[in-house]
């Protein structure tokens, strides 16, 4: 038999990359940036260290590929889960499910974004700042169009939709985090996003309407 038949196939870079990201971001998540060894990382992808410095260079480097992947990952769910043709207050009820049913899906991933990464100072903390930025123009469209569709009779001010974004965005992620940090059976993501939007939305409602609380005697 010729030797080349019984060679086994050599996996395709992508899918060894793949394959050591996702061991990656479960070593991060469970024993932090600076725990978390290379040697464990490479066993749990079942490769060689030496292969894992080849393909991934270094432990920095590693860690800022996993967060650009699981911070892709997150808005990619966010967005493809808003259909655009749908009313304001549907946008962002699918806005929110997608976000909570993928750090549902993920914890390691949002672990890694939410808390690993933020506690380790620049780049880390940059390409979270990132991400952020994103959730949160995401989010600003939404209540815009939110204040249009609820025929708003002036515009909102855009420090304060902005405001409002940051707001919900860091809210959500706070939720995230006790969702999937709760020793107890967690919420489902419905019910979570429920929360969440039953808060938000009685609020965007009364700015559409023209109805703004104000404290007695200001």
């Amino acid at each position: 038999m010729d030797a080349t038949q019984t060679r086994p196939k050599r996996m395709p870079r992508e899918v060894r990359e793949r394959q050591m990201l996702d061991a990656a971001v479960a070593v991060f998540a469970r024993r932090g940036y600076r725990a978390a060894s290379m040697d464990e990382i490479a066993e749990l992808a079942g490769a060689s260290k030496p292969l894992v410095y080849l393909y991934l260079h270094s432990k920095e480097d590693l860690f800022s590929a996993c967060i650009r992947r699981e911070a892709e990952a997150l808005i990619s769910a966010v967005r493809g889960a808003v259909d655009r043709g749908a009313p304001a207050d549907r946008r962002l009820w699918d806005g929110l499910r997608g976000f909570f049913a993928h750090t549902a899906a993920h914890p390691d991933g949002w672990a890694v974004l939410h808390c690993q990464a933020r506690t380790h100072g620049e780049p880390f903390a940059l390409e979270v700042a990132a991400l952020r930025q994103q959730l949160v123009d995401v989010v600003t469209r939404l209540i815009t169009e939110t204040a249009e569709d609820g025929g708003c009779t002036a515009p909102l001010p855009e420090t304060e939709v902005s405001g409002l974004a940051h707001a919900l965005v860091g809210a959500a992620e706070s939720l995230a985090g006790w969702s999937n940090e709760r020793d107890g059976a967690a919420p489902s993501e419905r019910e979570t996003a429920a929360t969440l939007m039953n808060f938000a939305w009685s609020g965007l409602e009364n700015l559409a309407n023209g109805r703004r609380w104000a404290p007695v005697g200001a």
